[in-house]
């Protein structure tokens, strides 16, 4: 459900040419997205991931909680917890319903994200990495990321990892992949393209090149 838009408002401590750097990490389902997160965030780089944030701010006693079970009813909840199993059975359904919680939990994200950006900017971190699924998802880069980085790997990879290493059947792992936006209108407009059709070694490496490069070639 994480997706970042653009906030017209955006802080000055995001903008200037002293401003934190932010680079945008994308990629479909089993596509090694998560690792290459993980492996920049060994390099240094500070990563806020946006699902993380999302399933926060509907936590009890977040700032979304309250209007998402006010939208969606009681029968979300599991011990007064919002059940996001529950939840995503009845928003991936139902466009509607879909755009309903979009419109609740997409401000809150981008909103934390840029408070968290400006303490990063303000303890000296010079760049930042957001990894979340959804940027980039109409196939317009988002004009705050200096950055964006795909992580890519093809249709029948992602479906042999989501069987064997998630436990899907082959039937809900195609139902997810087919769900997804096309990777190709990512590609065409990101800046940086990880192939990842080999294995967890291979795709660690390629991420650790990838995270010196930006951060030398930016510094």
């Amino acid at each position: 459900m994480a997706m970042l838009t653009p906030n017209e408002k955006q802080s000055e401590v995001l903008k200037g040419p002293d401003a934190i750097r932010i680079i945008g990490l994308t990629g479909g389902i089993a596509s090694g997205k998560g690792e290459v997160a993980r492996v920049f965030a060994d390099c240094g780089v500070p990563v806020l991931n946006a699902d993380a944030i999302g399933h926060e701010a509907i936590a009890p006693g977040g700032p979304g909680y309250r209007a998402v079970v006010q939208a969606f009813g009681d029968g979300i909840l599991r011990d007064g917890i919002i059940d996001r199993s529950a939840l995503g059975n009845v928003v991936f359904r139902d466009d509607a319903a879909l755009e309903k919680l979009n419109r609740i939990v997409h401000p809150l994200i981008r909103d934390e994200i840029e408070r968290r950006c400006e303490r990063l900017a303000r303890q000296g971190h010079k760049f930042c990495l957001i990894d979340a699924a959804l940027i980039a998802e109409d196939g317009v880069r988002p004009p705050f990321l200096d950055i964006l980085i795909v992580v890519n790997a093809s249709p029948e990879t992602r479906l042999r990892r989501l069987v064997e290493i998630r436990g899907f059947s082959e039937e809900h792992a195609a139902h997810r992949i087919e769900a997804q936006t096309d990777p190709e209108s990512k590609l065409r407009v990101a800046d940086y393209v990880i192939e990842n059709d080999g294995d967890l070694q291979e795709l660690r490496q390629k991420a650790k090149e990838l995270a010196k490069t930006i951060t030398r070639d930016a510094a």
